[in-house]
């Protein structure tokens, strides 16, 4: 009977374990494990996140035994995207692929001084939000910390990005461990060095990942909310049921006041629904003593939709009334629609 080694198939079967996405202290475990000098842990991260480097042979001021050791182990799993299409106002919209998830987009927008991308943190999502194509898709799966970072790094415009914001497709917080290490590899000197002040994190509202993003990051954060009515907001999003307002607003209100940033709450605003008087007094009384500023956007249509959008007038307006009454209110302009770029029209459909 020929003799079988077990440890030779294991060993073969093993694949070797992706590098991207790697914090500093999983750089450092690593690095002990395999008894090299503490130093390297932080000279793998500026060649991962600063240098860019996509190969272990690379790293130059790293032996080349540890290179060797690094490469016969671990790979670097970094992914250029597969599609861009531009819009008539220049913003792009990029398609990366996902292992076992499908595609993802990403949108890089160009103003005068400002670079914005907005990331993706998840391939879908289960929110189910009414008025957003990517809710339609249902969730394929998180993005790992190293999916998300690639977004940031393989796009052409990498170096020139001034702002980040996790408002691409999925939720944010129902992702919270790889979004708070993407945040973490972001802003970390021996990361991406991105200032937190440069990059928003929005959600509709998840809790308890409120208060653990406010406690464990500095970027800002941006709740979805679009009307501060309890039962109206569950029509629009569905989610919302197991996450009332009561208990968002109080996640915030329990940060405290002197630590507390100014909070965004993003505002889409839909014809005859959410724009009376009413909804002025109300958004008054929800966010009274809260430093925040709301950015009102405009509805974008999509297919079996009751919503629709107001004029502009009317939008003009409800921003004046929201003023009057003392809450900081912008007017957030559109950008590519004509690619179904803008917010809520991300679906990965070509």
């Amino acid at each position: 009977m020929q003799h079988v080694n077990h440890n030779l198939i294991r060993m073969s079967e093993t694949r070797p374990e992706n590098i991207y996405g790697w914090d500093l202290q999983q750089l450092e475990s690593l690095v002990t494990g395999y008894g090299w000098p503490s130093y390297t842990a932080r000279q793998i991260a500026l060649w991962l996140y600063k240098r860019h480097a996509d190969d272990f042979s690379q790293m130059t001021n790293l032996s080349k035994k540890i290179r060797s050791e690094l490469a016969s182990s671990h790979i670097i799993s970094v992914q250029d995207p597969v599609e861009m299409q531009l819009s008539a106002d220049g913003t792009k919209k990029y398609l990366f692929p996902v292992e076992n998830k499908g595609y993802i987009e990403s949108v890089f927008i160009p103003e005068d001084k400002r670079k914005t991308l907005c990331i993706s943190s998840q391939a879908g999502c289960r929110m189910g939000c009414r008025f957003c194509m990517t809710g339609r898709m249902g969730l394929k799966g998180n993005l790992s910390t190293g999916e998300i970072l690639n977004q940031v790094r393989s796009i052409p415009e990498r170096d020139l990005i001034t702002n980040l914001v996790f408002m691409g497709m999925g939720e944010p917080f129902d992702n919270l461990e790889a979004v708070l290490q993407s945040l973490e590899i972001l802003t970390a000197e021996w990361g991406f060095s991105l200032s937190p002040r440069r990059i928003t994190v929005s959600t509709i509202g998840v809790v308890p990942a409120i208060g653990a993003f406010l406690n464990r990051s500095r970027c800002n954060l941006a709740i979805s909310l679009h009307t501060p009515f309890e039962e109206e907001r569950r029509e629009m999003v569905p989610m919302s049921k197991a996450h009332p307002l009561a208990d968002i607003m109080a996640a915030i209100r329990s940060y405290p006041i002197e630590k507390q940033r100014r909070i965004s709450f993003e505002y889409i605003v839909f014809k005859d629904v959410n724009h009376s008087q009413h909804h002025v007094k109300a958004l008054a009384r929800l966010l009274d003593k809260i430093r925040c500023h709301i950015n009102l956007l405009s509805f974008h249509p999509i297919p079996g939709s009751s919503y629709r959008s107001p004029d502009q007038k009317t939008i003009e307006a409800f921003r004046d009334a929201l003023d009057n009454k003392g809450i900081m209110t912008t007017i957030r302009k559109s950008r590519g629609e004509d690619i179904q770029a803008a917010c809520g029209l991300l679906s990965c459909l070509k």
